[in-house]
């Protein structure tokens, strides 16, 4: 016990210093919409990215696997079946907002400038029938010299409810954008579960494997392969001025993205990278992380916490909450820690090995140091739970304020609806 204590400081320390780079960027500045440079730092692609159709980086068929992902019939919609903002057409989503939502989801893998990014976006609806589901192979995330230490039989292969290259839901729209950021050591798809559920309920989302930040870069670090420099908020800066201009590999979104409409979310370091983007988004959820400065496009802020967070104590996220503009809500979930608004303490192989016993089993170098940040504890509540708050409060904030709706009606039987939410407050 002693040792992993040991490990989660040594690990919080690489998260502090995460965090201090977060608002450094090329000129200073954070929150503008202008795509800037990165210093030069190429990010490496989750196997690799392409900006055309017909990419299949970063997953493996379904049929090539050994996953339970099966293809599907398909879904149906009809088009126009709810109004959005500004005359937006929209297909008609559950009124829980747990629920995942009418949208087959597609996905590309994109290269903006550098920088690899995975965009999750409504589909047309039926186009996924015969599709094989998207899975993703983690051990793109390791650094070069470690990937073949990973065997097939041992990989923690990850399905996606997702399916890649199919058309964008034309017929409706155009849909607001949604950038999440990944936390210290994370990667693209670290949070596939709310990537997916957002983008089936009407949203573009992008994600993107940050230079400096993902696990391949700071697990390097430990492998003798040096530092890469970080700078989220030039990363961040990159997406948003993609989706607006449907440049960059997004020229698919044409007609289809509604560049005036953006939300942000991250992870942790990520939480800290989004805090100043409140001229540019509408809606800001940081999650584990703190809070968010106020700016004069931001409408409404979600902070979602880990009550027994062994990496970001929870007393700091709710500080966070109390620093930041209302309107503003704030959901504690109990029972559990850090990486509940992630999928990383559910990847596990056919052998029920998670990532980490897997890492170290395999003699990934750097094992040890990043399993300071895993923060999974038998006692800790079933990730679908944590998962499913998060969805309903976070789906609940962005169709609100991004789709017009009346979603944050939801937020009234929020604690009635989930027990396991041991603190909500709202300032409006």
């Amino acid at each position: 016990m002693h040792a992993r204590v040991v490990l989660r400081s040594l690990a919080a320390i690489t998260l502090t210093l995460s965090l201090s780079a977060c608002g450094d960027s090329d000129d200073g500045s954070a929150g503008t919409n202008q795509g800037t440079s990165d210093g030069g730092s190429e990010s490496t692609t989750m196997g690799g990215a392409s900006s055309d159709a017909s990419s299949d980086a970063s997953t493996s068929d379904a049929t090539t696997t050994d996953t339970d992902a099966t293809t599907t019939a398909g879904t149906t919609g009809t088009p126009g079946g709810a109004m959005g903002c500004d005359g937006a057409t929209l297909l008609e989503n559950p009124g829980d907002t747990s629920l995942q939502g009418p949208w087959p989801v597609g996905v590309r893998t994109v290269d903006i400038d550098g920088l690899t990014v995975e965009v999750w976006y409504p589909a047309t609806p039926g186009t996924d029938g015969g599709v094989d589901p998207v899975v993703y192979d983690i051990r793109d995330a390791l650094p070069d010299s470690e990937v073949g230490k990973v065997s097939d039989e041992m990989n923690p292969w990850q399905p996606c409810d997702c399916y890649r290259d199919l058309p964008i839901d034309s017929a409706n729209g155009p849909f607001p954008g949604v950038v999440f950021v990944h936390g210290t050591a994370g990667f693209r798809s670290q949070s596939l579960e709310f990537m997916t559920h957002w983008a089936s309920r009407g949203f573009i989302v992008m994600s993107a494997d940050h230079p400096g930040l993902w696990l391949k870069d700071l697990l390097g670090i430990v492998c003798g392969q040096g530092m890469v420099p970080q700078n989220l908020t030039g990363d961040v800066n990159k997406m948003v001025s993609a989706f607006q201009t449907q440049t960059g590999g997004m020229d698919f979104l044409a007609g289809s993205a509604d560049g005036g409409r953006i939300a942000m979310s991250g992870h942790s370091a990520g939480g800290g990278a989004i805090e100043g983007f409140g001229g540019v988004a509408q809606v800001l959820i940081p999650m584990a992380s703190g809070g968010v400065s106020a700016g004069a496009t931001l409408q409404s802020t979600l902070v979602l916490g880990a009550q027994d967070d062994m990496v970001v104590a929870y007393g700091n996220t709710k500080s966070g909450y109390d620093s930041s503009p209302a309107p503003k809500r704030l959901v504690g979930i109990a029972g559990t820690g850090h990486l509940a608004f992630s999928s990383l303490c559910s990847l596990q192989n056919e052998q029920g090995m998670d990532f980490l016993e897997i890492a170290e089993a395999a003699g990934v170098c750097g094992a040890q140091l990043a399993g300071g940040l895993f923060d999974c504890e038998d006692a800790y509540i079933d990730d679908e739970i944590s998962w499913a708050i998060s969805k309903y409060t976070s789906s609940a904030a962005l169709e609100s304020a991004l789709h017009c709706s009346d979603a944050a009606d939801n937020f009234a039987t929020l604690e009635a609806s989930y027990p396991d939410v041991g603190e909500f407050l709202e300032e409006l």
